[in-house]
Formats: C-alpha cells, structure tokens, sequence
C-alpha cells in the first residue's frame, strides 16, 4: 500500500467535498434560513485541509496498483461519510451517530433516515442531504463500471470488457476518467431531465431538483416526511417510477444506447430484459394481492400502489406513497426479498444485482441437465458470450460472504435488542441501500439506539463496497510491500 497515495487522495476528497458545500451555502442566504456561517465554516476547514493534504504531493509520481484501489475506494466512502456528517452535527447539533448514520445514508445512496420533521427543516440543510446523494450516485457509477470489475469484486469482472474505458492491466491508470466522464454526463444530463419533467408535473423547483438527485441516484431521500406520498399525484409518481427504471440500469447500457440511438438494445441485454420482466411480475402479483386480500378495491389504484412500491423496493430507492410494510399477507417480506436482487450492475442501485442471479440460475440449469447427461458439455452463457469460470466462482463465493455478514449483522443487532422482525428488515435494508425496512423501522431508524446506529452505518458501507473491498483490507499482505 502506498500511504503517499492515499494522503493524495484523501486531499483531494477534502477539496472535493468543500466544493460540495457551496450550493446549500449559497441557498442558505438565499432563503436567510441560519445555516450559512454553518456550511462556511466546514467549508473553509475542509478545503484548508485538503489543500495540506494535496499540495506537497500533487507533483509527485505515484502509480497506482490493483492493491492501492482496495484502500482508496474503501478509505474514500469512509472519508467521506465522516465529512458528510459535519453540517449535521454543526447545523442541526446532532449527535455524532445520527449525524454519520444520515451521511452514510446519502452517499451510499440508501435513503433511510433518523431525521423528523423534514417539511420545517431549514432549506439549505433539506439540499445538502439531496444533493449528497447524488454526489454519492456518481461516486456509485464510476465503483460499478470502472473499479470493482478491475479489481474482480464478487463475480464483477464480467463487465471489464464492456464499459467505455476499462483498464485491463495491474494499473490504475487515467483510462477511468474516460469511463467517468462518459458516464457522468449520461447521469447529469438525465438529472436535469428528471427535474423539468418534475417541474411540469407540479413540483416547485426546489423540490424537483432535490427529488431528481433522489431518483436518479435511486438514494430515496425527500424533503417531506411523507415522501412523493406529500404530493399525491400519479403523474409524479410515473415520473418517478421511470427515471428509478433508468437509474437501475447499467449506466454502461446508457452509454451504448444514446451513443448509437438503438433503444432496442435495451430490450436485447439479457440482465436488462430480465430485471424488468422479473419488476413487472412481482408488481402485478403485488396488485393482485391487494385486491384479492380486499385491501384495495379499485384494481387501478392497487396497480397504482403496486408499481409505485415495487419499482421504488427493487430499485432500492426507497421511496414511498404507502408503508408496504402494513400489506397483507406475505407482501412486505418479498419485497424485502426483492431488494436482494437489485438492479443491474453499473447501476446506482444496491442489492446483490440481477446479473448475478441470472448467472447463477443459468449455472443450475447447466448443472440439472448434466444429472441427466453426465457427459454434457455446456457452458453458462449471458448475451450470447461464456462466462468464464472464475467468474462463477466469485459470485458463489461473493453470496457466501453476503449471507454470513448478513447474519452475523443480524445477530448483533438482536443482541442490542432489536426484535427478529425489526433486526431482520433493518440488516436487509441497510446491505441492500434500500433505506425503508420492517417492523420499527418501516419509516425512519430514529427509534434505534446508538451502537445499534453504528453497526447499521457499517452495514450500508459493506453493501455499497459489495463487502469484500473492505474485507479486503484486513489481509496483512495488502499492507506490506
């Protein structure tokens, strides 16, 4: 590990996130709502930092290795969830684990909550935590397309061939800016659609600017505590539903399509067509659940319902109209159960990912007809192309690992003396960045006691780093040399 690296890097993070303290400054004055000597003063500690951090190395060559990408994409998140939560501890005097709860929650685009009371919330504040979230989408994107399938996290190494940019050698070399900036004009100039589209619908602009960070990035935050519940309006909800669509598909896929106009191409990617096939069933089961069970009366209005929460579960996003968790018969567990799956890979979304699931099904399919014909030789194919081996096997190992972190997380949890129900939804909700869970925290996690807080802040880092860039680090080998 190259500590000289890493203090560069961390300068720059510094820098980076002053930056991001701008606009709720600026929008602070602009509203008089307090907080503006708030943010100027995290602003000018942060940048004067960075710049101590960065100035002496900034001429200095330092290549960067595989093994160096471990620690600087995890040391990143960490870094900057700790600064995320200085404008709430200064801002709003929250206590350090709400504050870190809350800014964990942003960056890794999960969505849950411990604060009350948004509709009174000072503007500026109600911005930031918007705006966090998107920053951590981009920040999302470019892990997804550009560093976990070079460092060959939990199967990823798939997509190295298929993202604008990729690096195939040992290095890290300025090729990811390529990946980077290909992506993150796709995803700023979908934001800005997101949010005229809002506008039309009926929001005000302050709230379609900070919903459409909220959607694209699928992190869930609102500045109501009602969620898009507060505007009632199915046309907002349509609006929402299909930008949560867009940002739950590879960005990769983004890139190609609007490059080349074939929109077809969505429908032709094997990880795309199955997420939205497996998104549209669940919902029409959900419908037709509620109907059935004699919650909701009118079919239009359960598939309303229906849509709505399904697209906002599986997306991880987290928004909310209803509190699914009050549906009837066994609804609320499969959507938690539909988070597991996620979007695509290369996309903002959490959960273990679509195309894990269908390599996977794919594998078993192969291994069910190779108990009838012992010699049958065929191997697991997606988009018409081998998935070699290792691949295989790093998604069996990368569901392995997930489901011991979840239930040792669940555990402890239980032993803090959370119920099975709440402990349950609360692990899944945090691992899968879907924000909303079960039982006392179907709403928001203010209910939940300090410690309890911390390891669910763990929890929301290990599933946005799909676990092993963490595990990764405690191998005395990554530290030697």
């Amino acid at each position: 590990m190259q500590f000289g690296v890493v203090i560069r890097t961390f300068g720059v993070l510094f820098l980076l996130f002053s930056t991001t303290l701008l606009p709720p400054a600026i929008l602070s004055l602009v509203y008089a709502d307090g907080q503006f000597g708030h943010f100027a003063a995290v602003f000018a500690g942060s940048a004067a930092v960075g710049l101590a951090l960065w100035l002496p190395l900034r001429r200095k060559p330092l290549p960067i290795r595989n093994r160096d990408g471990f620690g600087i994409v995890a040391l990143m998140w960490i870094c900057m969830s700790l600064l995320g939560s200085l404008p709430f501890v200064v801002g709003l005097d929250m206590s350090f684990p709400d504050a870190l709860f809350e800014s964990v929650s942003g960056y890794t685009t999960t969505g849950a909550t411990v604060l009350i009371g948004l509709d009174n919330l000072a503007p500026s504040i109600l911005f930031y935590r918007q705006e966090i979230q998107w920053v951590g989408g981009i920040g999302v994107i470019v892990l997804a397309v550009a560093m976990l399938p070079m460092l060959g996290i939990g199967g990823m190494q798939l997509y190295r061939a298929e993202a604008p940019g990729h690096v195939k050698d040992e290095r890290l070399t300025p090729r990811i800016t390529h990946t980077a900036r290909a992506v993150a004009g796709v995803y700023v100039g979908m934001t800005a659609v997101c949010a005229v589209a809002y506008v039309i619908a009926g929001m005000s602009v302050f709230d379609a600017v900070g919903h459409a960070f909220a959607t694209l990035s699928t992190g869930g935050f609102s500045t109501h505590d009602a969620s898009l519940g507060f505007f009632n309006s199915a046309t907002i909800e349509t609006i929402a539903i299909v930008f949560m669509i867009v940002g739950a598909i590879s960005f990769n896929m983004h890139v190609v399509v609007w490059g080349s106009l074939k929109f077809s191409s969505y429908f032709k990617h094997d990880e795309t067509r199955t997420f939205l096939l497996v998104t549209l069933a669940i919902a029409i089961f959900c419908a037709f659940v509620l109907v059935q069970s004699g919650d909701e009366s009118n079919v239009l209005h359960a598939w309303r319902l229906a849509a709505f929460e399904v697209v906002s579960v599986i997306t991880s996003t987290g928004f909310g109209i209803v509190d699914f968790s009050l549906w009837p018969v066994a609804l609320p567990v499969i959507l938690i159960f539909a988070s597991f799956m996620g979007g695509c890979a290369g996309s903002t979304t959490g959960g273990l990912k679509v195309i894990r699931f269908l390599i996977l099904a794919r594998q078993a399919a192969v291994y069910t007809e190779k108990l009838i014909h012992p010699r049958l030789v065929r191997p697991v194919r997606v988009d018409g192309r081998v998935v070699p081996p290792a691949v295989v096997d790093g998604i069996w190992a990368f569901f392995a690992v997930y489901m011991v972190v979840y239930g040792l997380l669940m555990l402890v949890l239980m032993m803090n003396g959370l119920d099975q129900v709440t402990a349950f939804g609360a692990v899944a909700a945090m691992l899968n960045n879907l924000g909303p869970g079960l039982g006392e925290v179907a709403m928001t996690f203010t209910s939940v006691d300090d410690t309890s807080k911390l390891v669910l802040s763990l929890a929301m880092v290990l599933g946005r780093l799909e676990i092993f860039t963490l595990l990764v680090l405690l191998s005395p080998s990554i530290w030697r040399g």
